[in-house]
């Protein structure tokens, strides 16, 4: 489902998790009019983005529980299974929070196992959740253009799609509970491979003489272009890395891709092989640079 411009009723909203992806989607639902309640672990985080959001209906609150009280969605948008669980259950967590009929929105890139863990627990309270990772990185959050890929009930989802696309440009239902979280592991497999092509033609292109900003140009005109060539292709022949979408992060996503490959059968070698490159790469002390920076190890 794409973006829609057509109004929709404020809704009240809750937003745990101020990260690089998270501070700026709860700034677009406020902008659109929307009452946020945040929560972040740093409390202090929470503080400056409500200051910096001043004139808006926002306010921050001391528990993820707190958040969730005067909320009819909250979202969730954290660093891994452990993190989601740690503010979703639990007496301070959104869903002893959360007021029957209430929704859950992760956002986190998890595991699908644990999306349907608290599908079921949030179920059990007469609640609803929708796992609903995210496709675009840092520009895309901040830009408001991000696709989200949806695991839950239909109704969950027609709640949660007009509000979620105050950030996105794209917002799909591809199943039930976990189906989100297994095509955001799809997504990542496709750039694996992607950014580790795109790293061995630059490297090529520049041991071999060739002007390779002026052949990017030229080859992304035909059937090599991609996303990762337009974008990154520029700055990973100029060696730039700090910045976009961490390699530590990427090696947790390519790790809870990999273990749903052993769980259902998959054979994923080239994924593999990729996520073993991006551990040289942090060995190099790349951990928090860009996913790009796997041509460092070609270098």
């Amino acid at each position: 489902m794409t973006r829609s411009h057509d109004p929709i009723e404020p809704r009240r909203v809750a937003f745990l998790g101020l990260g690089v992806m998270g501070g700026p989607m709860a700034g677009h639902l406020a902008r659109a009019g929307h009452s946020v309640t945040v929560y972040n672990r740093t409390a202090a985080k929470a503080a400056e983005w409500v200051e910096a959001h001043a004139g808006l209906t926002v306010a921050s609150a001391s528990t993820p529980r707190q958040a969730a009280e005067q909320a009819d969605i909250v979202f969730i948008c954290v660093g891994n299974d452990d993190d989601l669980r740690s503010v979703v259950l639990g007496e301070d967590g959104a869903l002893a929070g959360l007021k029957p009929g209430g929704l859950l929105v992760d956002h986190t890139t998890a595991s699908a196992d644990v999306a349907r863990e608290l599908a079921l627990l949030a179920r059990a309270r007469g609640c609803d959740f929708v796992d609903a990772p995210v496709s675009g990185g840092q520009a895309g959050a901040v830009n408001g253009v991000l696709t989200v890929m949806c695991g839950g009930t239909p109704e969950a989802f027609e709640t949660m799609r007009p509000v979620a696309l105050a950030f996105s440009r794209a917002v799909t239902r591809l199943g039930d509970s976990g189906a989100g979280q297994l095509a955001k592991m799809v997504n990542q497999i496709c750039i694996a491979g992607l950014v580790q092509g795109l790293s061995e033609a630059i490297a090529f292109g520049q041991n071999a003489g060739l002007d390779m900003k002026q052949v990017l140009e030229v080859i992304g005109k035909g059937a090599a272009q991609s996303w990762q060539m337009d974008n990154r292709g520029r700055t990973m022949a100029d060696g730039q890395f700090d910045f976009g979408f961490a390699v530590d992060w990427m090696r947790k996503d390519l790790g809870l891709v990999l273990e749903e490959a052993r769980r259902n059968g998959s054979r994923l070698p080239v994924t593999a092989l990729v996520d073993q490159f991006y551990a040289e790469v942090q060995a190099l002390g790349g951990g928090r640079q860009d996913t790009s920076s796997l041509i460092r190890r070609l270098r």
